[in-house]
């Protein structure tokens, strides 16, 4: 049976069909010999709606991608196009929202109140596109949990407000950095099934960057491996996979031909 992969072709992005398109991206830092090249020639495209996750060795810069996107490092050359506008002006316009390893919850606040904090911060004159705090808690599995205070929730739930608090102002972009890496394995593995059921309601388009093999492919549409020193794209893949996927996928032929490909490839990263 072949590989169940499928290699994207990189160039030509369209600007009608593309949530994020990165052409000929060098990141640098510092100056001189103290100059450290941390992403080279980095060119992709991510369609709209689509789930990404990134891999690749640690120093790979897959951070680094995630927040040129999201316009909080510097771009030494190339650009990026974010649903056809600059970094800059995506973030102005809200066009994403950013999802980190820790929660980053206010203590004092409770969790509806966290899930709200986006809504008063850089208020809209028309609040018509925010989302329902409430029902964004419900549809992450948090009903019944809305005047919880952060340590009275475990990591797994608190992750959940995050992520609730991210999608309060409705992104069409939502980037998240290794959220799940600081969980334990069962935790982790439901959190896993509740992303792909809110990417499938929601329609948001995901970029996902993590360490683990397995759930980038899990996860994945595509699957985009960086290599390091600099970091730069080994190869962006399609996941053919049943768009339906549970647990038990893990056990299945298709999906460890694809994970043992990624290793591979790591290995040579």
């Amino acid at each position: 049976m072949a590989l169940a992969q499928q290699k994207i072709d990189m160039q030509a992005p369209d600007p009608v069909s593309s949530a994020v398109s990165v052409d000929h991206l060098d990141v640098r830092f510092g100056s001189g010999q103290s100059e450290f090249t941390a992403l080279k020639d980095v060119s992709l495209t991510i369609p709209r709606g689509a789930l990404v996750t990134l891999i690749g060795p640690s120093g790979c810069g897959k951070s680094t991608l995630l927040r040129c996107i999201a316009d909080l490092v510097h771009i030494s050359e190339g650009s990026i196009s974010v649903l056809g506008r600059t970094p800059q002006q995506a973030r102005e316009g809200r066009d994403f929202a950013f999802v980190f390893q820790e929660a980053t919850l206010l203590p004092w606040r409770t969790a509806i109140e966290n899930v709200r904090l986006p809504l008063e911060v850089g208020k809209r004159e028309d609040a018509s596109g925010y989302a329902d705090p409430g029902k964004l808690l419900a549809l992450v599995g948090l009903k019944g949990r809305e005047n919880a205070l952060p340590h009275e929730l475990s990591g797994g739930q608190r992750q959940r407000v995050a992520i609730a608090r991210a999608l309060v102002t409705r992104p069409r972009i939502l980037l998240m950095d290794e959220p799940f890496g600081a969980l334990d394995e069962i935790t982790r593995d439901k959190l896993n099934e509740e992303l792909l059921r809110l990417w499938k309601e929601t329609g948001t388009t995901i970029v996902f960057v993590t360490h683990s093999i397995p759930e980038a492919v899990f996860l994945g549409e595509y699957v985009l491996m960086l290599a390091a020193h600099p970091g730069r794209v080994k190869e962006f893949m399609k996941v053919e996979l049943p768009s339906e996927r549970g647990l038990a996928m893990r056990d299945t032929v298709e999906f460890i031909r694809i994970t043992a490909h990624l290793r591979r490839l790591l290995e040579e990263c």
